[in-house]
């Protein structure tokens, strides 16, 4: 029996692409490659204006542990390196490249991961680029090096935001890939067992990896509660096991990964496939929503016009879902963590004053206080957000989902911390 996991809300299942296969996006014309798509330091350029790029081809690197190269997606001519907005809302420096229309690849081969060694498997993994697509763009051969013994890989097939599919259509059409990625990255990580985690909102999902499974890896259901995918919970629930304030989950003696980040790690090792193109759920107000595999690097304009246009009036674009992704102010390119384009009308609720409920306070599975939190923030006292601990929110939006009076409480958590980041 799994244990829930403190707080979290039930959401509406507003998945109305989950049925829709997954259609190769065309090419693009251009592509806007940033040197920064993860946690870490930025990529040094590795071409210059006007020099010939082939698909897959290393473009950017660096030197520190805590990064990932990034690859050309397409063939065709560097025009400029400049910066430009990334989801995130950073600005980056960014690789502008103008396809040539033929998309000719660089020269990839693959390893059998039975007789390569661990080091040379990790080797081929930063070597490819790939991060934690399910979001967060952690560095994959950080993560399955760490520093502690683990004991436990789990996988995140939890997708609990509306309106996102990707991971839901890759487990429903890649799922022997998904498992040769989980045995791949047992091996390298020492884990003696993997589970994988999905919502009970998906048991097509299930059937598919089940007909995979063995006596190592195993297939968890859990039920639909927002944020179950959050590492943290997914722990508490499969192993009831707890992540110290501060600490990571390998204080515990386990790593988790993202379904996707499964495959794309099969895809390095067997293929030597780079990371140059990922799932994309664009939805919303488009005419005709759908799960798109896409270059990255294709700016979301491009999405939207593959998807027909919009449908109806909207006035936000969102990268991400609905509870955590980032409203856009310009036409920006997709990254490796971009995992929707959601186009939405937004809602004008007037703030009100805190009326002392408690709601926020009931469904934060941190177990903070975020009204306290926001009274601070707008009162600049963040040392006293400190003292509250809003270093541990994970902006999953939970409190203001519920808050009555509309107050936006992750907006004034992101404003503490982001003044704490700044003079730290």
């Amino acid at each position: 029996m799994f244990r829930k996991f403190k707080g979290g809300i039930k959401l509406p299942h507003l998945k109305p692409t989950a049925g829709f296969t997954i259609e190769r996006m065309k090419l693009p014309s251009l592509v806007v490659v940033p040197l920064k798509q993860h946690i870490g330091a930025v990529c040094e350029p590795l071409v210059q204006k006007g020099e010939k790029v082939k698909t897959g081809q290393k473009i950017g690197d660096s030197h520190a542990n805590l990064s990932a190269p990034v690859h050309s997606p397409i063939s065709g001519v560097v025009k400029e390196v400049r910066m430009h907005p990334i989801p995130t809302g950073e600005e980056v420096p960014s690789i502008f490249i103008e396809s040539d229309g033929v998309d000719e690849w660089v020269e990839t081969s693959g390893i059998d991961p039975e007789k390569a060694g661990r080091e040379e498997i990790l080797s081929k993994i930063r070597e490819a680029g790939i991060v934690g697509l399910g979001g967060a763009a952690f560095p994959t051969h950080v993560k399955l090096n760490p520093p502690k013994k683990v004991d436990t890989l789990i996988i995140n097939g939890c997708e609990g935001e509306p309106f996102i599919t990707a991971d839901h259509r890759l487990m429903l059409e890649y799922p022997e890939r998904i498992m040769r990625g989980v045995e791949i990255m047992m091996k390298v990580c020492g884990a003696e067992r993997a589970i994988i985690a999905i919502e009970e909102d998906k048991r097509d999902a299930e059937q598919q990896l089940k007909k995979f499974e063995t006596e190592r890896i195993k297939i968890a259901v859990l039920p639909s509660r927002y944020p179950q995918g959050d590492e943290r919970h997914l722990i508490k629930a499969l192993l009831r096991r707890e992540v110290p304030a501060g600490g990571l989950p390998f204080d515990v003696g386990v790593v988790v990964q993202n379904v996707a980040t499964a495959k794309a790690v099969a895809d390095a090792i067997l293929d030597g496939k780079p990371l140059i193109e990922r799932i994309v759920t664009v939805t919303g107000a488009v005419r005709l929503p759908k799960n798109l595999l896409v270059r990255i690097g294709t700016l979301f304009s491009a999405l939207i016009e593959e998807c027909g246009g919009p449908a109806r009036e909207y006035d936000k674009i969102v990268a991400g879902g609905p509870m955590m992704g980032f409203a856009q102010w310009c036409d920006i390119p997709v990254i490796k963590g971009t995992n929707c384009v959601l186009l939405m009308k937004s809602v004008e609720d007037e703030e009100r004053d805190c009326i002392r409920c408690g709601r926020c306070v009931d469904v934060c599975p941190m177990g903070l206080e975020p009204t306290m939190l926001a009274s601070f923030s707008k009162k600049k006292m963040f040392d006293k957000c400190l003292e509250y601990r809003v270093t541990s929110c994970d902006e999953c939006g939970c409190c203001a989902y519920v808050c009555p009076s509309k107050i936006p409480l992750v907006q004034y958590i992101k404003l503490a911390k982001d003044a704490l980041r700044r003079s730290a």
